[in-house]
């Protein structure tokens, strides 16, 4: 009776550690980045910050994400590459390069230094769109779609 005792109290102790370790992989330390090809994103056009965030449901806490869309803004791109550099029409430095992936979103989990602004630039495969202002943070859809035109390229 005590061993059975004692073999339930394990199994509950041991219960929480793996629910408390499930919680901690959707947090900070969890890598997520978006890659050519793969279709394993959701939610196109809306805010991924919104879920991928401290204290969020989503998996990992995204430092930039969105979506693009073709020259319409009637489906999304396939594919294509997010940059991001301290200098209007992709001059400075570049401090960040998010691909696109197979369903027209791109996120990552990686530090991004926002720090003096960034200038995001865009690159389908026949054009590179080039933001003219400044970004402080990598909420893109959250003015994109909302108040400001679709991030797009062709």
């Amino acid at each position: 009776m005590k061993r059975n005792i004692i073999t339930i109290m394990l199994m509950a102790i041991l219960g929480m550690v793996s629910m408390q370790s499930c919680e901690k992989e959707k947090g900070a330390s969890v890598t997520n980045i978006s890659a050519a090809g793969e279709t394993e994103s959701h939610n196109m056009g809306q805010n991924c910050m919104n879920c991928h965030k401290s204290g969020g449901e989503g998996k990992g806490w995204f430092n930039a994400a969105g979506t693009v869309y073709n020259e319409a803004g009637t489906a999304t791109l396939k594919s294509g590459t997010v940059e991001l550099y301290t200098g209007p029409n992709s001059t400075g430095n570049l401090r960040g390069t998010i691909i696109v992936d197979g369903l027209g979103n791109f996120y990552t989990t990686e530090a991004i230094n926002y720090s003096g602004g960034l200038y995001p630039s865009i690159k389908g495969s026949t054009i590179t769109q080039h933001m003219s202002t400044t970004i402080s943070n990598g909420q893109c859809n959250s003015c994109h779609g909302v108040s400001t035109n679709k991030l797009w390229t062709k």
